[in-house]
């Protein structure tokens, strides 16, 4: 059993065979995914695959790539989807200093804003750091994000930054880029953090696993990346894959 607790199945990349790529995610293993939503239409289609299928959940937030973009409705959206039972987690949210649509003083904003949402609404957050770690651990630390926790997504940052974060009530998720030969500090965050403060993701269909490196990828190699953290641990893949699945489950408060 595997869950997958970052998809992005709402993508139009799955426009075609939806169907057929959840049905190879059952076939691999992959009991659970969380589908994340991070502007209107991905928070919409979202809504409308946790409706069809009962082992898919969702996230919701703003991504600050478009934060820019979002208005004070928007926030009030979010607070409304936040009641709804199968909504999990807000996010995926926090800082992109790689592209420059947004300026940087109004992700910060949305950032917090979205912090402070979650404490409210009592959800955990589900961070996305591009080349902004001091500053995104600043915020965390300042609106006292340790209150509701959440999930490191897709992370990238040393086994310092990961311990930092795992003290903050946050676990590491790691994704793809820990099977890729030369990824020396996911590799290295694979073998240090503790297995109960670590979770597994795809991204998809972003970052596939080697050997699909710069294919379309999808739920179904979540398994990969299970299987490369056991080889890192020097333990066996069943105990990753439920470690890695009560962890989630715990997070997200879902019931067996």
């Amino acid at each position: 059993m595997l869950f997958d607790t970052h998809v992005h199945l709402n993508a139009e990349q799955y426009k075609e065979d939806i169907a057929e790529v959840i049905e190879r995610a059952q076939e691999a293993g992959v009991e659970n995914m969380v589908v994340v939503g991070f502007d209107r239409p991905t928070i919409e289609k979202a809504l409308e695959l946790i409706e069809k299928y009962d082992f898919l959940y969702a996230s919701v937030g703003w991504h600050p790539v478009d934060a820019i973009d979002m208005e004070e409705e928007d926030l009030a959206w979010l607070e409304e989807l936040a009641a709804h039972p199968k909504v999990v987690a807000l996010g995926e949210m926090g800082l992109d200093y790689h592209w420059d649509k947004s300026p940087k003083d109004v992700q910060k904003e949305v950032f917090r804003k979205q912090i402070q949402l979650a404490k409210k609404v009592k959800l955990p957050i589900i961070i996305h750091n591009r080349e902004a770690t001091q500053d995104i651990v600043e915020i965390l630390k300042e609106e006292g994000a340790e209150e509701v926790g959440g999930i490191m997504h897709c992370f990238s940052g040393s086994v310092e930054t990961a311990r930092e974060c795992v003290d903050m009530n946050f676990y590491i998720s790691l994704g793809g880029p820990v099977t890729f030969k030369n990824a020396k500090k996911p590799k290295e965050v694979a073998a240090d953090i503790p297995l109960d403060k670590l979770l597994i993701e795809t991204d998809c269909p972003y970052l596939a696993p080697h050997p699909y490196r710069g294919k379309r990828n999808e739920p179904a190699y979540v398994k990969l990346v299970a299987e490369q953290i056991a080889e890192l641990k020097g333990i066996n893949y069943e105990e990753v894959a439920q470690a890695t699945t009560e962890n989630a489950r715990k997070l997200f408060r879902i019931e067996r």
